[in-house]
């Protein structure tokens, strides 16, 4: 099957069915459910970053920003808010194919938020070149319309819409000063009723540029008691707090409290999140902690409301009126217990689809890879013209799943030309990877290793060993294979020790430890690679039989 236009239009149908097949997914490295009717933070230990959550009935869904990845716009199902499984995506290919047919670090999707109206659930987001887009589907584990820009420009992000009692709709958005040349503000406008396109001006209802709120962003819109409420985060990613502001009139003026920071606990930010009941009426609060290489990683907080009104996010010990984030608290009352599970992280590629953990780094060409009814992935080697792989799309990539753990992948490297190489990688604005290189007949295990990628610098490479490769004959071009095991460990801040194996059970290390380093507004990734330096006639390529997650 295909992973490029027609993949994406087709194996859509088999990620949903892949995902709900198989809900019960546990992580080796990372569980948030302790079992005894407690959770500890992160609910999620990996980059989903600005989430948003919408309950329907007694389903959580979740989606989150996912930049150039594609496919983009995560939809994650819980039924307690703390146990989450992907169960597919609302974007098959970003809006404007051209573009994104490259890497674009840190462009594309922007803080989305996900709503239910009228039996539909939609998602709008910010493309801070291009303007708000949305999407919607009556069934979010199915496939989504197409993308449609509600309003074009360059800086709007952070959209959130309010569909009214009396019939009107709102959208509330913040700026992007990197665009715009403003920033620290949430402006609303009107919408038509079909939520579509915007239909009125911008009116400024909040200014964080007022000495103690700045870099506000992130507004969510809601509505509660006669109040119209938007919630937004200041203070910057890493440093900020979460604001409430409220007003009985959905223009303002807006009235402003900090309702959590981080005051004396380890959780940065805190940031920007999603406001949810539960079907019994208890208010939480998902957020973000922004952990550096490790991304944006997802948290739950208790939240209740004072008699004025006004919330309180996190444990508020003084009673001030400003939460503290927790480290760990009772779950949800959602009225009953429900199985413990995590997002998806390993895959055995026994299926013909892909399991949804795997996002491409720009729109996938057909040519990229191929799932199969044989038990492997296979990708295609991408040729030469690239200073390193930052500028590579078709790098196959996976969030970190936690601060410690193993990534091991079973692979077949089959090459049609000198310079072949696949491997295993692990990417940011540094990146190292362990390959296998034809090098004649044999392969050159190798561990390349790139520091400021996006400056274009090159690799260093350090050569462990040789291994021979076996001759075979594909028409008149003969074919080299060779089966590798590779493997790496990542250890806390982000230490990385790369090995091989020749047998899947003794293996060997690689080079010097490396340090792993974000990305462009995300953590670190790790995945599958393939290229070839020259321009060769056909492609070479990896054929993966699996990739396997544990413990340390």
């Amino acid at each position: 099957m295909k992973f490029g236009l027609s993949f994406l239009i087709s194996v859509f149908a088999g990620w949903m069915s892949a995902s709900a097949a198989a809900p019960g997914y546990l992580s080796e490295v990372w569980r948030a459910d302790c079992g005894d009717g407690t959770y500890r933070n992160p609910i999620i230990a990996a980059d989903y970053s600005d989430p948003d959550v919408v309950r329907v009935g007694d389903d959580y869904y979740m989606t989150a920003s996912s930049f150039n990845c594609v496919p983009g716009l995560p939809i994650l199902h819980s039924k307690d808010l703390v146990n989450w499984s992907i169960v597919g995506y609302a974007l098959e290919r970003l809006p404007q194919e051209e573009f994104f047919s490259r890497p674009q670090h840190g462009k594309g999707v922007w803080a989305p938020c996900i709503k239910y109206h009228d039996g539909e659930f939609y998602i709008y987001w910010g493309d801070p070149d291009f303007g708000i887009y949305m999407v919607k589907a009556s069934d979010p584990r199915g496939r989504w319309s197409e993308p449609r820009l509600v309003k074009a420009g360059r800086g709007l992000i952070d959209p959130s819409p309010l569909w009214d009692d009396d019939g009107r709709v709102y959208l509330a958005h913040a700026w992007a000063a990197s665009r715009a040349g403003v920033n620290s503000i949430i402006t609303i406008s009107e919408m038509n009723a079909e939520g579509t396109a915007c239909i009125s001006g911008e009116t400024m209802v909040f200014d964080g540029n007022d000495g103690d709120n700045h870099t506000v962003e992130g507004a969510k819109l809601y509505k509660r008691g006669g109040y119209y409420y938007i919630f937004a985060p200041a203070g910057g990613v890493a440093e900020g707090w979460q604001l409430a502001m409220r007003s009985r009139d959905i223009y303002g003026p807006y009235e402003a409290r900090t309702v959590m920071a981080q005051n004396d606990s380890p959780i940065n930010g805190p940031h920007q999140g999603a406001w949810v009941e539960t079907p019994g009426g208890e208010s939480w609060f998902v957020h973000f902690q922004d952990k550096g290489l490790y991304g944006r990683v997802v948290h739950l907080n208790p939240m209740r409301w004072d008699d004025e009104g006004w919330c309180v996010i996190g444990e508020d010990s003084d009673g001030d009126g400003c939460g503290t984030p927790v480290l760990s608290h009772r779950k949800p009352d959602v009225g009953a217990a429900h199985a413990a599970c995590s997002p998806q992280e390993s895959d055995e590629f026994d299926t013909r689809t892909l399991g949804p953990q795997w996002e491409w780094h720009a729109n996938p060409a057909d040519w990229f890879g191929f799932a199969s009814g044989y038990g492997f992935m296979r990708i295609y080697a991408m040729r030469g013209g690239f200073a390193n792989m930052w500028d590579v799309p078709n790098l196959l990539l996976q969030k970190f799943p936690a601060e410690e753990f193993t990534a091991t992948a079973k692979l077949r490297l089959c090459s049609k030309g000198e310079g072949d190489s696949g491997g295993v990688i692990v990417i940011g604005y540094d990146y190292a990877r362990l390959v296998v290189t034809r090098r004649g007949g044999e392969a050159a295990v190798e561990l390349r290793v790139c520091r400021d990628a996006d400056q274009g610098t090159a690799e260093t490479c350090t050569e462990a060993a040789r291994i021979p490769m076996t001759e075979r004959f594909s028409g008149a071009i003969p074919r080299y294979d060779v089966d590798v095991w590779l493997r790496v460990t990542v250890a806390r801040e982000g230490v990385c020790r790369f090995s091989y194996s020749t047998d899947g059970r003794r293996f060997r290390s690689v080079g010097t430890p490396f340090t792993a380093r974000a990305g462009k507004w995300i953590g670190a990734k790790v995945g599958l690679c393939c290229t070839n330096d020259a321009e060769i006639s056909d492609r070479g390529w990896i054929d993966a039989d699996w990739f396997r997650i544990t413990e340390k």
